[in-house]
């Protein structure tokens, strides 16, 4: 009797070591963080720059919908150097992300680390602008931009007969080139416009300012600016002002920023072809789950932009963005 006693103890101590092992395991699974981030799945998010609200509003976007998912989204500035975006995309592939949202600096210098991520099993979904090579990029969603700058070109045209265009342009985005080009293939059949003034500016105000500057100095006869951007477009109407030459002069950009409808409704700018950067950080995220859930995403994303002028300006929601 003594020796069955002695193994049933010894059993259901045996029995005990192996409950306190299960109950280990099961608490491994909870998560105890302060703000319950364990288990999360954390993807990364690399812009040109966030000195930009267009850039900010795509960000707050992206991250409101992603954490409504349960996840973690970590956002990286490279101040519109490539070579940092490129570090801070193989940081974020070693830090762990499941998926990378890439506003590529350079459109033709960012294929590398790109490619970098897909080998490494980590999708990317591109926003705003395309990148030259898209082999391994998942989906690109972007504006119209070559829309956007047809339809500044074809209010200019419906308001003046002639004029002498400057270009504000930044050749590191496609999205860039695509709206001036399509500004300038509107013009390209009115024989009354010419461009006589192009310089970069990277879509900066503190850069367009002083380029818009000079251009005037060399080029007194300006009395139309496109712009890339609306902060691009800012800068310019600083300048003229600075100047004396704002109300001589038509200056276009593309966004639609609170303050460009502020000028237009002073009567400073003729107009901005403005975008949506809710509606693209909204449709970049629902891209990225078809990608995480297995599923095949929209190759190419493309959003109407539309031309915000004096006559439909005060319709549009004061401040914020679509």
């Amino acid at each position: 009797m003594e020796q069955r006693e002695k193994f049933f103890w010894a059993m259901m101590g045996l029995m005990g070591v192996f409950l306190v092992f299960l109950g280990l395991m099961e608490a491994a699974k909870v998560d105890f963080s302060a703000r319950q981030t364990e288990g999360r799945r954390k993807l990364g998010a690399v812009y040109m720059t966030l000195n930009n609200p267009f850039y900010e509003v795509v960000d707050e976007e992206i991250r409101t919908a992603v954490e409504n998912r349960g996840d973690v989204l970590i956002s990286r500035d490279p101040a519109l150097s490539v070579e940092r975006q490129n570090e801070e995309i193989e940081e974020l592939i070693a830090d762990g992300v499941k998926l990378i949202f890439i506003n590529p600096v350079d459109w033709q210098k960012s294929s590398t680390a790109i490619e970098k991520a897909w080998r490494a099993g980590v999708p990317v979904i591109a926003i705003d602008t395309n990148v030259e090579n898209d082999e391994h990029v998942a989906s690109t969603v972007v504006s119209d931009n070559y829309l956007a700058g047809q339809q500044c070109a074809h209010h200019l045209i419906a308001h003046r007969r002639s004029g002498r265009v400057a270009l504000l342009t930044h050749s590191q985005a496609r999205s860039a080139q695509e709206r001036i080009q399509g500004f300038l293939d509107v013009l390209a059949d009115n024989p009354g416009f010419e461009v006589v003034a192009s310089e970069e500016c990277r879509g900066q105000l503190e850069i367009a300012m002083p380029v818009m500057e000079e251009m005037i100095r060399r080029h007194p006869e300006i009395d139309v600016v496109m712009a890339l951007n609306d902060p691009a477009a800012m800068g310019a109407m600083a300048a003229l002002r600075q100047t004396g030459r704002l109300p001589g002069v038509a200056v276009y950009g593309v966004d639609g920023v609170t303050e460009t409808k502020d000028m237009i409704k002073s009567g400073h700018m003729q107009a901005t072809a403005g975008q949506s950067p809710r509606m693209i950080g909204r449709l970049a995220v629902e891209q990225a789950y078809r990608v995480l859930e297995g599923q095949q995403p929209e190759k190419l994303v493309k959003l109407p932009t539309f031309l915000i002028t004096s006559e439909n300006v005060a319709n549009l929601e004061q401040g914020g963005w679509e």
